[in-house]
């Protein structure tokens, strides 16, 4: 089993490398760092850039914690008794631009007794999708995946990422997906799991910079940017009411405001609002938060 602190000390790596990266691509704007202490146990580290060039708002955080679960909270947990160590990095970017998407990213290590376990994945929430963008997303996640193979299977990485960034309230996908795994524990190899871990997070990067690097500097109107802040409510839905990154977070004393960090700056609701059929914003709906195999198509 991976030791915990080798997974604190890759994670924090990965929180460097993630900023200096996202910030090269904002080319104007800086992370600014506060730290943190939880009561209970452990704290964290919480970068966040706003109002930059191309980063509307955004956060990559890091957290180390352990403590004590509640009697309740335990028994929805993986593992035995109260006592429980989590670190983990993760990150959500809200772009100003419409054309560029939303993306969400974590990966963390949990014990909990005896047992123990990674979690993660990245997936991307456009409002304007382009085929080329949504391929190359989910193709980087496929070879990572497929590289690791046949303790990772990607399609079924892929599914779960479908089925977990889903809104039942809405009957509709957050957004295009991604993948998503958690309670991994590589069929009992651990050091194999944390391989994969490694692997797939230091890929994120090469999945998502060349998208905002093709889309940042388009020209875009001010009814694109209110359907971008209209399509932001079901982000700030998904994950006020699912996510189980914010439900952890809270239920087990986190800061605040580091876990709400991920919503964005900027939302609009509209009763009752429905696109023009037949235009962009109802296809991004009716075709592109389909579930697809977007891994084996071509532009």
């Amino acid at each position: 089993m991976p030791h915990h602190a080798h997974a604190v000390e890759y994670l924090k790596g990965l929180q460097d490398r993630l900023c200096a990266g996202l910030a090269a691509v904002d080319g104007g704007g800086a992370f600014h760092e506060d730290t943190w202490e939880r009561p209970g146990g452990g704290g964290g580290r919480s970068r966040v850039i706003q109002d930059a060039t191309v980063f509307e708002k955004g956060g990559v955080n890091f957290s180390e914690v352990h403590g004590e679960f509640s009697l309740e909270f335990s028994k929805q947990i993986p593992g035995d008794g109260l006592h429980f160590t989590a670190t983990g990095v993760s990150w959500v970017i809200h772009p100003r631009s419409p054309f560029v998407p939303t993306v969400h990213g974590n990966f963390r290590f949990l014990t909990h007794g005896s047992k123990a376990w990674f979690g993660g994945g990245a997936d991307l929430t456009p409002y304007y999708p382009f085929r080329e963008d949504v391929i190359h997303f989910h193709q980087t996640w496929k070879r990572v995946c497929d590289a690791h193979a046949p303790m990772v299977h990607y399609p079924t990485m892929k599914k779960d990422c479908d089925e977990y960034f889903f809104l039942p309230h809405r009957n509709e996908a957050r957004g295009v997906g991604g993948i998503f795994f958690d309670y991994f524990d590589g069929n009992g190899d651990s050091e194999a799991a944390f391989a994969f871990v490694q692997a797939a997070a230091d890929s994120f990067l090469e999945a998502y910079i060349p998208i905002v690097e093709r889309r940042k500097n388009l020209t875009w109107t001010p009814e694109q940017r209110a359907f971008q802040e209209y399509r932001r409510g079901r982000y700030v839905e998904f994950n006020l009411i699912y996510d189980r990154g914010t439900i952890f977070g809270l239920k087990t004393s986190g800061r605040t405001e580091s876990i709400l960090m991920s919503l964005p700056p900027v939302v609009q609701y509209r009763y009752d609002w429905h696109p023009t059929p037949g235009t962009p914003e109802a296809a991004l709906t009716e075709y592109w938060l389909q579930p697809r195999d977007w891994a084996s198509e071509t532009v």
